[in-house]
């Protein structure tokens, strides 16, 4: 787990305060399970791992807990919780509205040539995931189609509450990869958004990024059955006291 971290730690790179670098390799090592449901968080073993003082550990914690992905017990320590299935259907249900006005906004033919070609390239990219099974790196690039349609219409408060919100969605997205929802099947679904946008077409695009949205509603089910550890409901351990 430590190596794990560490190595989340150096790609995020020094560019972002300490606080925000924290906040972000703990968000995604909730999110890939690198820190599971259940798991006691200790103030002094992160701060010691990174080198930090406890107090940006402290506000990332804090910042974790709004997001829905830590409980902080005062006294009795911080863990990671489990998926809250009602969090993560909230969450679908704002992140498909959100996305769709924006798909529509792109469908009405703002966007230039070379962000087209940027976003089919990113699904190529995406593509070349399959054969290596790269599902971290899909999810990356996955994240970066999204990003950049909002971004190409001018939505960058709209991806912000998406960002926000989506957390626990990211879970069950991340643990769908690959078997839930195969990559093959994603990457179509990014095209045929790209598609309709190129052509102008305001009804497929608005039918194929709801499409794409609402693919996780098959997948939950399932998940649910095969992880039933990860999800809200279940007992945990009891986390350890912070030190």
């Amino acid at each position: 787990m430590k190596t794990n971290l560490q190595a989340m730690w150096q790609r995020e790179g020094s560019d972002v305060s300490v606080r925000q670098r924290l906040y972000n390799v703990l968000r995604q090592a909730i999110i890939r399970m690198v820190l599971a449901p259940g798991q006691a968080l200790s103030e002094k073993e992160i701060a010691d791992l990174f080198a930090v003082s406890r107090q940006p550990v402290r506000e990332a914690f804090i910042r974790l807990s709004e997001a829905g992905l830590v409980e902080v017990r005062p006294q009795r320590g911080t863990y990671v919780v489990g998926i809250s299935r009602q969090a993560v259907l909230e969450a679908r249900f704002i992140r498909e509205s959100l996305e769709v006005a924006i798909t529509l906004e792109a469908a009405k033919g703002t966007l230039s040539e070379s962000v087209l070609m940027e976003l089919n390239e990113l699904i190529e990219r995406q593509r070349s995931c399959i054969e290596r099974q790269d599902h971290d790196r899909f999810f990356f690039l996955d994240e970066m189609f999204h990003r950049t349609l909002a971004f190409s219409t001018g939505q960058v408060m709209a991806w912000n509450v998406i960002e926000d919100v989506k957390a626990q969605l990211d879970r069950v997205r991340y643990l769908s990869i690959p078997d839930s929802t195969p990559i093959p099947k994603l990457a179509d679904q990014h095209q045929a958004i790209v598609d309709a946008i190129a052509a102008s077409d305001s009804d497929a695009a608005e039918k194929a990024m709801s499409v794409h949205q609402r693919e996780i509603l098959n997948s939950l089910p399932e998940l649910e059955r095969r992880f039933p550890d990860l999800f809200a409901g279940v007992g945990l351990a009891a986390p350890a006291r912070s030190t």
